[in-house]
């Protein structure tokens, strides 16, 4: 029996989680594994033994990082240390874009001589384009989620990068009409600073559409870890609240919803490729919201980035106005027409995604992991 591909990967929030688990799924198709890493609910129902809880790392925003910085920084020594100490094959780093540098930095400085591949590319075609070149002697390879980023960073001199599509394609539908009415679904985020500033706000929007003739009832689709959390804080809301955790309950859920009120990330994503129609909505900490201003105010949502146009609304505040959410959110609701044409516009989406752009089609990320493999073994056992 051939060796196991030992890796280490490291996810530090839910929608990482999900690309980490596609990753191993689709190398346990292909070879043997001995993983090790950092992960949450899906890694860890795929058989990894998180180092750290997931929740440790997953941070938006200036004021929650620095709330948890001493944390964070015993968190990159202790994992420079472990995979040094491992020394596995291949080591990927799922986004949390800051953590993965500075973990790379000193995993470089600790002398780990593997290959480093970064999954998600970060945003360096919106803001700080520097950013891409710093990358390059940190990661062998780039596996970018959206399908314009590879000439992106090839542009901007970073590493070497791949496009290798969302696991959320799998559960793209298409087709789908705007339904008259259905669930309304709510997606505050993950992160606790998301849920510390959404969940009040969404309280507000669906109190004051209450009886709303589109809407059947009001569900929120969450983690497990935080599935007691969030029935508890809904529990004295005046609307009643579904709160799920079953990932396998969310295709049906979302082909029956007649719209969603979503934290701009990878959610918008998914629910784009769900063709449900949506408002989105960030509430920003101070200085996110002086970032947002300096950088011109940017679209957040990944499908006005993806298509390069204003498709859904979006609502990014400081502070939270649930008002302006609520009657964004109603307008959607009143306007069939206009969630029939989100969802026409979330095919051309699906497409892009599928294709990938022509110089940079669509690839296996488990195809790119195992060329940087078979790669090493030839570097460390040459024949």
């Amino acid at each position: 029996m051939a060796d196991p591909l030992k890796l280490f990967i490291l996810a530090g929030e839910a929608s990482g989680d999900r690309i980490g688990a596609d990753l191993l799924a689709r190398l346990r198709s292909r070879v043997p594994l001995d993983v090790h890493g950092v992960g949450g609910d899906e890694l860890t129902a795929d058989g990894l033994k998180s180092l750290y809880p997931m929740s440790d790392l997953a941070v938006m925003g200036i004021s929650d990082v620095l709330r948890r910085l001493p944390l964070l920084l015993w968190r990159i020594e202790q994992t420079a240390r472990a995979i040094c100490k491992l020394r596995p094959d291949i080591v990927v780093l799922i986004d949390a874009q800051d953590f993965s540098k500075l973990l790379a930095q000193r995993m470089r400085s600790l002398g780990y001589a593997g290959r480093r591949i970064l999954y998600v590319s970060p945003s360096v075609w919106a803001r700080h384009p520097e950013r891409a070149a710093k990358l390059k002697p940190l990661f062998d390879e780039v596996l970018a989620v959206l399908p314009f980023e590879p000439a992106a960073m090839q542009r901007l001199g970073g590493p070497p990068t791949s496009y290798v599509g969302h696991p959320a394609l799998a559960e793209a539908l298409q087709g789908r009409a705007a339904r008259d009415h259905g669930p309304l679904i709510l997606l505050p985020g993950s992160r606790e600073g998301e849920l510390r500033r959404h969940l009040p706000a969404f309280r507000e929007v669906v109190e004051s559409l209450a009886g709303h003739p589109a809407v059947e009832e009001i569900v929120i689709p969450t983690l497990p870890s935080l599935l007691t959390r969030i029935r508890a804080e809904v529990g004295n809301w005046a609307v009643p609240v579904t709160v799920i955790a079953d990932r396998g309950q969310r295709a049906d859920l979302y082909s029956r919803a007649v719209a969603a009120l979503a934290v701009s990330g990878t959610a918008t994503l998914e629910l784009a490729l769900a063709q449900l129609p949506m408002v989105v909505s960030y509430v920003m900490d101070n200085h996110q919201a002086s970032a947002y201003q300096r950088y011109g105010r940017p679209a957040v949502s990944l499908p006005n980035i993806i298509l390069g146009r204003p498709v859904v609304p979006e609502l990014v505040q400081a502070p939270a106005d649930p008002v302006a959410l609520s009657d964004t959110l109603r307008a959607l609701l009143d306007d069939k027409k206009a969630r029939q044409n989100q969802i026409e516009a979330f095919g051309e989406l699906a497409h892009l995604m599928e294709t990938g752009e022509p110089e940079f089609p669509r690839r296996d990320p488990a195809d790119r992991v195992l060329s940087h493999w078979q790669g090493y073994q030839r570097l460390v056992s040459p024949t």
